[in-house]
């Protein structure tokens, strides 16, 4: 199997001022294609060619492992966002949200916490389990909760990368503005 870039739902310039086009251009389209390509490499007689990159996430480990997961990472990441989608969670996830971290600006709360006190680079997340209770995790380098049994929701990345051109290292500032962005319907959709 090859594994394909998918093109973004949306312009380059659609998500600023949360992101700028020139951040979405650097961040998908050099780091995002240099993950799917080196994934194409490496798949190669591995043993996981015919998988799904999920199960690819689950049972590889090293350089395949890091490049599957990245790739999956960034394609779940900025497909999470839109310009104009709901910017905030109803139903069921809304509910289950303020049973678990009490209002829905505590859950940003603690999701911006999770995010900026992650030493070096990686990823937050909000995942479910098979009996939907909700976990705010975090995960260095390519982690991904599917190695744990989770169903991820919503990530932010917390690579350098992902902020750097526009908020230097107010990593704070950067995580916070992606709440302007996230199409709750998207995530709704994942719970």
């Amino acid at each position: 199997m090859t594994y394909t870039q998918p093109n973004l739902p949306y312009e380059m310039d659609a998500l600023e001022p949360a992101i700028s086009a020139r951040t979405v251009d650097f961040h998908y389209n050099k780091h995002e294609k240099a993950y799917i390509d080196n994934l194409n490499r490496l798949i190669q007689g591995s043993g996981f060619e015919d998988m799904e990159l999920e199960e690819v996430i689950k049972h590889a480990n090293g350089a395949l492992f890091n490049n599957a997961s990245q790739a999956w990472n960034h394609i779940f990441y900025f497909f999470t966002f839109s310009p104009d989608g709901r910017r905030e969670p109803s139903g069921r996830l809304a509910d289950a949200i303020r049973e678990t971290f009490g209002s829905f600006e505590d859950f940003k709360k603690a999701f911006v916490d999770a995010g900026v006190s992650l030493f070096g680079s990686g990823w937050v997340w909000l995942s479910r389990d098979n009996e939907g209770r909700l976990f705010i995790t975090q995960g260095p380098n390519a982690a991904n909760p599917i190695t744990d049994g989770l169903t991820p929701l919503l990530t932010f990345d917390v690579w350098e990368h992902a902020y750097y051109l526009d908020y230097q290292n107010r990593r704070a500032d950067a995580l916070s503005k992606l709440w302007d962005i996230v199409d709750w319907e998207v995530v709704e959709e994942r719970f």
